[in-house]
C-alpha cells in the first residue's frame, strides 16, 4: 500500500456500503473532479441525491472539495485516494460485518458498471474490442490457494498501475472476483 491508497476501516466501510456511493467514488477516481450536477447526469439520479452521496463520501474522508475548480456556486469534488483497500480477514468483528455490507454494495455497483459496459461493447472501436476480455473461470481451490491466487493477480495489477500513463491510453476496468460458486459452501449462521 502506498500513500495514494486508503485502507478502509469500519467507518469508511459503512460509508461505502451503498452502491451509488461506490459508483460516485469510482467516477471521481476515473474521470477526475466533478460537480453534483455532473454526477447526477452521469448516473441518471437527481442532483439532490448526488449531493447527499457526495457529502457522505466527504464526511468519510474519501473525497475532498477541489477548491481550484470551485466558483462559489458550483462545488467540485475529487477523490482523496487512488484506491481503497479492504482485507476481509483483518480487523475486529464489527469491521468484518461492515466489510460484508461493503462487499455486497461493491457487487451491486459492479453489476451496474457491467450493464453500462454491455451497452457500449458493440460500439467500441476495433482496436479496443479486439483486446477487451470477459473471462469466467471456475477453479477448485482451497482458501489458502485463493489467497495465493489473489496475491499473484494483485502483484501483476500493481505493476501496471504503477507505470506512468501512456499516450493513447484510457482508463480500463480490471475486475477480479474470487468467491465460492453460490450454493457450494455451507453458509455461516453468524456472519460477524
Amino acid at each position: 500500500m502506498d500513500e495514494q491508497d486508503i485502507r478502509l476501516d469500519t467507518a469508511t466501510l459503512r460509508v461505502l456500503a451503498h452502491p451509488i456511493r461506490l459508483t460516485v467514488l469510482n467516477l471521481l477516481r476515473d474521470g477526475g473532479p466533478a460537480t453534483a450536477t455532473r454526477i447526477a447526469a452521469e448516473l441518471g439520479i437527481n442532483p439532490g441525491a448526488a449531493s447527499y452521496h457526495l457529502r457522505r463520501l466527504a464526511a468519510g474522508g474519501l473525497i475532498i472539495e477541489d477548491e481550484e475548480l470551485g466558483s462559489g456556486r458550483d462545488r467540485w469534488w475529487k477523490a482523496a485516494h487512488r484506491q481503497s483497500i479492504h482485507d476481509p480477514s483483518a480487523g475486529p468483528a464489527d469491521q468484518r460485518a461492515a466489510g460484508r455490507s461493503y462487499t455486497h454494495a461493491l457487487v451491486l455497483a459492479r453489476i451496474e458498471q457491467l450493464r453500462r459496459a454491455a451497452q457500449e461493447v458493440p460500439l467500441l472501436p476495433r482496436e479496443w474490442a479486439d483486446v477487451s476480455t470477459y473471462g469466467d473461470f471456475t477453479l477448485t481451490l482451497t482458501p489458502a490457494e485463493v489467497a495465493r491466487l489473489r496475491a499473484e493477480l494483485f502483484d501483476v495489477i500493481r505493476r501496471y498501475r504503477d507505470e506512468p500513463a501512456t499516450e493513447g491510453g484510457a482508463p480500463v476496468s480490471v475486475q477480479v472476483q474470487a468467491f465460492p460458486v453460490p450454493g457450494t459452501v455451507p453458509l455461516d449462521a453468524d456472519p460477524a
